[in-house]
């Protein structure tokens, strides 16, 4: 894809210059404007030529008219690992059933792997109505050719117009493989997801820009519409016990991998679990210098023993490890209790947090958007309220 500038429409206002957000778009000694390098062909000087003079260039051509509505379901992609199913795959068939429901379309599962004992069970009781299930001596070990070989050739073969995976490191690893070889676009780490019932869009929500804005993106010309959601973003389907579906196996003529796998290590786990705590006391830029985690770290044990985050602003400036950091890139986290100690509330950080049970937040600025999506919030100094709180919890 790359942008197009028609010369000969080209008045040289220079209006595309001044919104181009990579500096990208220059004007020569003429006048006429010409694109450099750092174009990202984002789109977003389209709209500022007053004549239509610029345009994008796509490489791949759209399905063709009609051709979409040979595409149905809403597809899953069930990560296991050793038989167990990732908890991102319940996850993501809660969000899935809502989101077929209103399409009113199947909900169906993918699951990959070798002699991985019945996982379909529990995708039933979460929610699929489905289970494409593919058995290779080729998928016993992870490795990113043979898994986006199988997806790919199910999805050619099935048609559905949604696929959602989680944005672990395997999905991360081969779902892109996969986007490429359906020829279908892929919006990664999405933090919500709608459908719209008349057109069948799926409606992807992102950051974007640095964290800055929210994104919302569609893929009307293309299908499969594919979509990562990181681990806790949404809540788990609640299982019914005994609930079942159809399975269906696939015996595919996959190729033997070109890596092969020797061994599989479990890396020990760091101390640190902030993911999976179900309180979370966060420090963030408010707090000042280094030391004062400790403070956080007086409040996290007055609480039985929470767990303590930090901000990427704290994290930035060196004032404690990176396995602390919530937000966009740092830990995704919806624990019972989560306490914003000095955390601003950018929204990298809140679309990290902002699924939390409930939210505390003690800043003194009193329009810091933290408390937009705080259930309690606390103006004032935290050095001063944060003591007062470990008092009371100590008795």
């Amino acid at each position: 894809m790359g942008l197009k500038i028609d010369l000969d429409l080209c008045t040289g206002c220079g209006a595309c210059v001044a919104v181009c957000p990579f500096c990208a778009l220059a004007q020569r000694a003429d006048g006429k404007v010409e694109v450099n390098e750092a174009c990202t062909a984002c789109g977003a000087c389209l709209d500022s030529c007053p004549v239509g003079a610029l345009s994008l260039e796509t490489e791949s051509k759209p399905l063709a008219m009609g051709a979409l509505d040979g595409y149905r379901g809403l597809w899953v992609f069930a990560e296991q690992r050793g038989g167990k199913i990732h908890e991102v795959s319940f996850e993501l068939l809660g969000v899935g059933r809502v989101l077929a429901d209103r399409l009113g379309v199947e909900l169906c599962a993918v699951l990959l792997g070798h002699q991985a004992g019945d996982c379909a069970g529990p995708l039933f009781e979460h929610g699929a109505d489905k289970v494409y299930q593919v058995d290779h001596p080729a998928l016993e070990n992870y490795t990113a050719e043979p898994y986006a070989e199988a997806l790919s050739a199910l999805i050619r073969k099935y048609k559905p117009e949604v696929v959602l995976a989680g944005a672990t490191s395997l999905g991360r690893g081969f779902i892109p493989r996969v986007a490429v070889q359906v020829n279908a676009g892929l919006t990664a780490d999405c933090t919500e997801l709608d459908v719209e019932a008349d057109s069948r869009l799926l409606i992807q929500t992102r950051p974007a820009f640095g964290g800055n804005i929210m994104a919302c993106i569609v893929c009307p010309d293309h299908r499969p519409q594919m979509a990562t959601v990181r681990p806790k973003v949404f809540k788990p389907a609640e299982p019914v016990a005994g609930r079942t579906g159809t399975r269906v196996v696939e015996n595919l003529p996959l190729k033997e991998p070109g890596v092969k796998v020797l061994e599989t290590v479990n890396a020990m786990q760091n101390e640190v679990n902030v993911a999976g705590a179900e309180f979370i006391v966060t420090g963030g830029r408010g707090l000042g210098a280094p030391e004062n985690f400790k403070l956080m770290a007086e409040l996290a044990d007055a609480l039985g023993g929470a767990a303590v985050g930090a901000s990427r602003a704290a994290v930035d400036a060196g004032w404690i490890s990176s396995f602390h950091q919530v937000g966009q890139t740092g830990k995704t986290v919806r624990p019972k209790i989560y306490i914003a100690c000095g955390v601003s509330g950018q929204i990298q950080h809140l679309v990290g947090m902002n699924s939390s049970d409930t939210i505390i937040a003690i800043n003194k600025d009193p329009d810091a958007p933290i408390f937009g999506v705080a259930d309690v919030g606390i103006v004032g100094d935290l050095f001063q309220v944060v003591p007062e709180l470990i008092k009371a919890l100590r008795g």
